[in-house]
């Protein structure tokens, strides 16, 4: 692929030539980035001059799409045609969505399914991919205009913690807008690609990357050395971010002036746009705001603003804790923290972050950039241009199948190198199985019932055979982008089936902030479900087996042989009836220990007839 000569200065194109561009689809504001001679930058509107594309979109009456300022503009003004806050939606479903969230302007368009989420502007419904692929054609289009070439392909940055449909949906809208999406990235390790640029590749560097956007945070602790970007660990929520401060300083002061709530849509937009004003006034002036709420006049104050701002801080406080924990260093080993996003301008964050991590954080980066210029640094590396870096990246959540009794099997551990493969093999449970149903979870629970599904398929064709014969691989994939492919394959006959997870919806919001605090909390009633389940499984077993060995050796067994087993598996089922794993274990020793002179004394006669009548050198 050919280079492009640009005068960053005036902007001007010397050449016409392709590039793989780096976007940051954000929730409040999303950029587009390219790397040109060596040199990466953020390309502006042409005519205003300002890189940042708010995440809004306003459908005129002619059905022309409208994305950036000018929709920003409309959110008052014509409410019912204008969308903002997209991405918090994408490969989510309605009753993902708590009810605290539902009461917020932006979900209150569903229509139809009650699965699925569709915004109604004007006279027609979009799903939110299609949203978002208005927003990536934009982004495209001012590449195309300050490139002067025809853009094709692309990396897309997405929060760490999104999950597979979340990334999915993504590189859909992508499709969308006529990109070959190269790579799904996550934000905060892109940021760290743009921190790396000019380091000493003899210099060894951990940082965390403190990632607070517009509707997402996530926390990744990296090591960086000799161009290597390992990520070691990474925690988060999606649905946390400057949204949540904004609509939370509403409602602060709508108490505090006893300013009523509204149910007007244009109103509700008129006083978030209001409060994310004073936000951003205090943050950056560090005095009192003023300014107008229901034709009040209002003042709050920076103590005020901390005071709203501080559950949420909390909250990422507890993610960064959780992501120490992850990567098995100490807060004394992190070098750097680099803080991204533009929620990190409050004082309150820094402040925070300063007293966690015990230093002074590394405000160096440009905290609305810095995402969309790692992107083009990836795209960069993806194009071949660039060899000096490598991107090792991991998955959050582990993912693993159901077993018998309903555990949690994980082939592959959260917090895990990707691109990666892994695989383990299972069997059958009864004699003649010839089918065999694969269900997907993901999450840290040892129960499944406490996990999420992600999906379920049946093998099919697999030879009758013995329980326990059948040999089963279960593989799971995860490529670069963080989406899993699940295979299936019977080892003997060689019967193949396979799966690429395609979840129509995301994890809730709950459910992704508390499956790591869930394990944790629950390890000891966890250890003990699962030690009950194994021991059912393990007397099960014994009784099948008990069984069918009365079944095969009735003529050669004395009358005592066979009710001292059938007693032990008559004691073996009564003991999984009552339910107490001390009684199944000793029932379970009381077998073994009982029939292991039966089992000697059948398998002697066994040998001694298929030796019958043999001469032996």
């Amino acid at each position: 692929m050919g280079k492009i000569a640009i005068d960053f200065k005036s902007g001007s194109i010397k050449q016409n030539e392709s590039v793989v561009i780096g976007i940051d689809l954000g929730t409040t504001n999303s950029l587009v980035a390219c790397t040109v001679d060596g040199k990466t930058t953020v390309l502006k509107d042409e005519k205003n001059q300002q890189v940042l594309v708010p995440s809004i979109i306003y459908i005129d009456k002619n059905q022309n799409i409208v994305i950036g300022e000018e929709a920003k503009q409309q959110l008052v003004t014509n409410p019912d045609a204008t969308i903002y806050s997209v991405k918090r939606l994408i490969g989510k479903s309605y009753q993902d969505i708590s009810e605290s969230e539902k009461l917020n302007s932006v979900y209150n368009r569903r229509t139809g399914d009650e699965q699925e989420i569709r915004l109604k502007l004007r006279d027609r419904t979009y799903t939110p991919v299609e949203l978002s692929s208005m927003i990536l054609s934009y982004l495209k289009s001012r590449a195309e205009s300050r490139l002067h070439c025809q853009i094709t392909q692309a990396v897309i940055t997405v929060p760490a913690y999104f999950n597979d449909a979340q990334r999915q949906a993504t590189r859909d809208a992508g499709k969308l807008a006529g990109l070959d999406v190269l790579r799904i990235v996550n934000e905060p390790t892109a940021a760290s690609l743009a921190y790396g640029i000019g380091l000493d590749p003899h210099e060894i560097k951990t940082v965390a990357v403190y990632d607070l956007g517009g509707g997402t945070f996530d926390i990744s602790i990296l090591r960086i050395e000799g161009g290597v970007f390992d990520v070691l660990s990474t925690s988060g929520d999606t649905m946390l971010g400057g949204d949540d401060i904004d609509h939370d300083l509403v409602h602060y002061i709508e108490n505090k002036f006893g300013i009523e709530p509204s149910k007007n849509l244009q109103e509700r937009n008129a006083r978030k746009l209001e409060a994310e004003k004073i936000k951003k006034g205090i943050s950056e002036q560090l005095i009192p705001q003023s300014g107008n709420f229901a034709d009040e006049p209002i003042e709050i104050s920076v103590d005020e603003l901390e005071l709203v701002t501080k559950p949420w801080v909390e909250k990422t406080i507890k993610c960064c804790k959780q992501a120490i924990k992850d990567s098995g260093l100490t807060i004394k080993d992190i070098d750097e923290v680099l803080l991204v996003g533009g929620s990190t301008r409050l004082i309150p964050v820094r402040q925070a972050v300063k007293s966690f991590f015990g230093k002074e954080p590394n405000t160096s980066l440009h905290p609305d950039e810095a995402v969309a210029l790692g992107a083009a640094v990836q795209a960069d590396i993806l194009s071949g241009k660039r060899k000096d870096l490598l991107l090792l990246d991991v998955t959050p959540l582990s993912l693993g199948i159901e077993t018998l009794g309903g555990l949690m099997d994980v082939i592959i551990p959260r917090n895990s190198k990707i691109p990666i493969s892994q695989a383990r093999n299972y069997s059958t449970s009864k004699d003649g199985q010839t089918k065999m149903k694969i269900s997907v979870f993901q999450g840290e629970r040892n129960l499944v019932e406490d996990n999420r599904n992600l999906a379920e398929f049946t093998m099919q064709n697999i030879p009758p055979m013995a329980a326990g014969i059948p040999k089963i691989e279960v593989s799971f994939l995860i490529n670069a982008d963080g989406i899993l492919t699940v295979k299936a394959k019977e080892l003997r006959s060689n019967t193949e089936q396979s799966i690429v997870i395609k979840s129509q919806f995301a994890v809730s919001q709950s459910e992704v902030a508390n499956m790591l605090l869930d394990s944790i909390y629950h390890a000891r009633e966890d250890m003990e479900k699962k030690k009950l389940i194994d021991l059912v499984n393990e007397a099960s077993h014994l009784i099948l087996n008990g069984n069918k060995f009365l079944k095969t050796n009735q003529n050669e067994l004395s009358k005592e042989e066979s009710k001292t087993i059938g007693d032990l598996v008559f004691g073996l089922n009564s003991a999984i009836q009552n339910g107490d794993p001390a009684a199944i274990q000793t029932a379970i020793d009381q077998f073994n220990s009982q029939t292991a002179g039966i089992a000697h004394k059948m398998m002697d006669l066994q040998i001694g007839k298929s030796l019958s009548g043999k001469e032996i050198n």
